[in-house]
């Protein structure tokens, strides 16, 4: 871990967040959902959430490096339209488990599948209702050294290293 790459702001009332506030371990991740190894980290996370329970806190915070990844600001914007009508997580995950499939349509047949005000979403992604709220995320990445994604922050601290199964739980037991 690098000592001078700090989270920052500390996680708090507008992040997106699984587990409980008093969890010993808090790992927050900047990603991007065309990025091919936040599509690797996904599964990494979610088996991360599995073995640790309720001894983890995961926050997701968006960081679309928009020049590599043409769909992933927009489809920042759709999680978080989805996230206005509390469905964030189930975005995020269809985000993430369809990774090739981006466009603005492939974007309403996900909000269709997950029950949202579809007329409403698509207001909203229209109107870009969301993209300062996707901006100020990317913000608090640049902020906390955040120069590529994944990029993981265990209790505030990043986490240089790789980020596979093993290598996470490492990190999160070094500091629990």
């Amino acid at each position: 871990m690098s000592p001078s790459a700090k989270l920052k702001p500390p996680v708090g009332a507008n992040d997106h967040v699984q587990g409980p506030a008093k969890a010993p371990v808090t790992l927050v991740e900047y990603g991007d959902y065309e990025c091919p190894y936040c599509g690797e980290a996904y599964p990494v996370v979610k088996a991360l959430q599995k073995r640790l329970g309720d001894q983890v806190r995961f926050v997701f915070r968006n960081f679309p490096l928009a020049e590599a990844h043409p769909h992933a600001e927009h489809a920042a914007e759709a999680a978080e339209a989805a996230g206005a009508q509390g469905k964030f997580w189930e975005m995020h995950d269809l985000l993430y488990e369809n990774q090739d499939a981006l466009e603005d349509g492939d974007l309403v047949r996900y909000a269709q599948a997950l029950h949202l005000d579809v007329p409403r979403f698509v207001k909203e992604m229209e109107a870009h209702a969301y993209v300062e709220r996707v901006r100020a995320d990317f913000r608090s990445g640049v902020r906390s050294g955040v120069n590529g994604t994944p990029s993981f922050f265990i209790n505030g601290a990043r986490h240089d290293g790789p980020f596979d199964l093993g290598s996470l739980l490492a990190a999160i037991e070094e500091v629990a």
